[in-house]
């Protein structure tokens, strides 16, 4: 009898080890997701403090001496945007970003730095700088994101249609052709995708307030880090 009582008594023992083996894993798996995600978080903390520091002790890395800026020279809150020409949504922020400045204006100065990172782009990037010799960034700039559906259709970047569209802009397009090759522009070029390189920008386009990057994409995140970096300077 004690025999068979012994036998009875095994599978509930076996459904014991089962459910505590089963618990295990459950627990172990909890532990790695909430291990990721801390470990996520730390990240992006240790990230935007690295970033607040380079902004205060190596500023040249966000803003260089020929860095085209738009604001009040009084301002306290800078944003630093790295684009491409040739990219649809810095085209489409382009408003959201002007929109924003307009709202907060005195206190807010916009750092305008590139990251041609579609095939070609680089091409439209040396108009741009020429146009900017001519007074006329912002002109060609509009110019260019107005028509870019055209020369840039499905990320494929058509330099030549460019030319169309640039008198609109009131330049003159044979200064244009010549300053567009000139060192110092390929030079600026050469510098700016370095700096984008050592702040891990791989896309764009790519922000940062005040040196602090957005905790995730959107202008939702871009301006709340705005609108806090104001009520903490102002």
């Amino acid at each position: 009898m004690k025999k068979q009582k012994k036998i009875k008594n095994q599978k509930p023992v076996e459904k014991q080890k089962a459910m505590k083996k089963q618990n295990i894993v459950l627990i172990s798996a909890i532990c790695l997701v909430i291990a990721f995600a801390l470990g996520s978080y730390f990240y992006k903390s240790r990230q935007a403090t690295k970033l607040s520091f380079m902004a205060g002790e190596n500023a040249s890395t966000f803003v260089r001496d020929y860095s085209l800026t738009y604001g009040s020279d009084d301002a306290k809150v800078y944003i630093v945007e790295f684009f491409d020409p040739a990219c649809e949504t810095c085209r489409d922020f382009y408003p959201l970003v002007k929109d924003l400045m307009a709202a907060n204006a005195g206190k807010t100065k916009l750092v305008v730095r590139y990251a041609p990172f579609h095939a070609g782009s680089d091409y439209f990037v040396k108009i741009l700088e020429a146009a900017r010799k001519q007074g006329k960034f912002w002109e060609t700039l509009e110019v260019m994101f107005n028509s870019q559906h055209i020369w840039a259709s499905h990320h494929s970047p058509n330099p030549e249609l460019i030319w169309q569209f640039l008198p609109e802009a009131g330049l003159n397009i044979e200064q244009i052709r010549t300053d567009m090759n000139g060192p110092e522009i390929a030079r600026r070029i050469e510098q700016d995708l370095a700096d984008a390189d050592a702040l891990n920008v791989r896309q764009t386009p790519e922000f940062f307030v005040n040196g602090k990057p957005l905790p995730s994409f959107g202008y939702g995140q871009l301006k709340e880090l705005v609108e806090a970096e104001i009520k903490a300077n102002y």
